[in-house]
Formats: structure tokens, C-alpha cells, sequence
């Protein structure tokens, strides 16, 4: 008997993904789970997520001790930052472009903060190494692509981009706290890193 028409309809396969792209997705999954559930996690709990069965880790990841330094040394990679302040319209207005610029630096720091929070206590090839020796490598390229964003409004600005880009990244990470005020804004951050304390009013 022959079978219905649709039945014989095979189902298209989606291409497969290298054993790199399955590390990756597998990292970017679990990145969440971790900065939730620390070094508790289990794999069982990051194949689930990733719509995977557990083994398949197992094929790219030798245990779950290499899948977690793993996610460690993505969370403290500058790649996803730059790649982030690279897709900024340089054609929108300064303070646009560095609040948009602010908002992406935040959200690296926070991931970072939380997988530190969560690993940072853990033992064998403790990331301290990467931070160290590391660190000042991935500051450097975050501030070279903010000033990629400076770039296009450097005859206005009173030093190099460089300079400049440096003082933004420093003035977003150190903003003192204060226990009876909210912190500002990105937008009010912006606007007192371009125009000063000076309220738009005041003489």
C-alpha cells in the first residue's frame, strides 16, 4: 500500500554545526544558568536549555569543570563588548552614540560581575590570570572602539579621542554612590561627562 503523498515528504535537516559553533552555543547558554545557579549548575540543566541531549557537552567539552572556565574566559572577553559599541551608528548625534555606548559597557560589566560572583571562587586554573595578564589587553580594545565612536566629532573635543574615550570609561565604572540619591542615568551620565555639573539654567 502506498503511503500518503505527505508522508513521503522528507523533513530538510538543518546544516550541522561545527564542533567550534556547538562550543559556543553551548557557552552562550550556559553563561545565564551560571550567573543564576553558580558552579551548582548541571549539565543536565544546560543541555535542557540548549535543546540538547547532555552527552552532546560531553563531545566538546572534556568535563564540566572545562565547560565552566570556559564560560569564565567568554564572560571576561572583550569580543561581545566591541563588537556591541562597533554596530553604533556614528551618524547619530554625541550623546546619543555614547549613551547607547554606556548601555552596552553596563551590560558586559554586569555578566562579568556575575560569573565572577559565581566562579570567582573556584580553584584550578583560576581565571586571576586572565583578569591580570588579560585585563589591560581588553580595556585597551574597548577604548580604541570608543574612540572609533569619538572619532567623527574629534575637532570639537578638547583632547585626543583616546584621552577622551579613556575619561568615559572611567567616569561609567567609578560614578560614587550616594545613599539618599539614585544614580544617574546613562543619559544624565552623558550629559555631565559632555557639558559639566551645570544645570542648563545656571549662568
Amino acid at each position: 500500500m502506498t503511503a500518503p503523498k505527505e508522508n513521503q515528504t522528507t523533513r530538510r535537516r538543518a546544516p550541522a554545526m561545527s564542533p567550534e559553533q556547538r562550543r559556543l552555543m553551548i557557552i552562550q547558554t550556559a553563561i545565564p544558568l551560571i550567573a543564576e545557579y553558580g558552579a551548582a549548575v548541571t549539565t543536565a540543566k544546560i543541555a535542557r536549555a540548549a535543546g540538547i541531549g547532555e552527552g552532546t557537552i560531553f563531545r566538546v567539552f572534556a568535563d564540566k569543570d572545562e565547560l565552566l572556565q570556559a564560560c569564565m574566559a567568554e564572560a571576561l572577553s572583550p569580543e561581545h563588548a566591541v563588537r556591541e559599541l562597533d554596530a553604533i551608528d556614528v551618524s547619530q548625534p554625541l550623546p546619543d552614540r555614547l549613551a547607547e555606548a554606556a548601555e552596552a559597557l553596563q551590560a558586559h560589566m554586569d555578566r562579568m560581575g556575575a560569573i565572577l560572583g559565581s566562579l570567582g571562587h573556584r580553584g584550578g586554573k583560576h581565571p586571576g590570570t586572565v583578569r591580570g595578564a588579560g585585563r589591560d589587553e581588553s580595556m585597551t580594545r574597548i577604548r580604541a572602539a570608543l574612540a572609533e565612536l569619538l572619532e567623527p566629532d574629534k575637532a570639537a573635543l578638547r583632547r585626543p579621542p583616546e584621552q577622551i574615550a579613556a575619561l568615559f570609561f572611567g567616569l561609567l565604572f567609578t560614578q560614587p554612590r550616594t545613599e539618599d540619591e539614585p544614580d544617574l542615568t546613562r543619559q544624565e551620565l552623558v550629559e555631565v561627562f559632555l557639558h559639566g555639573a551645570l544645570s542648563g539654567g545656571a549662568k
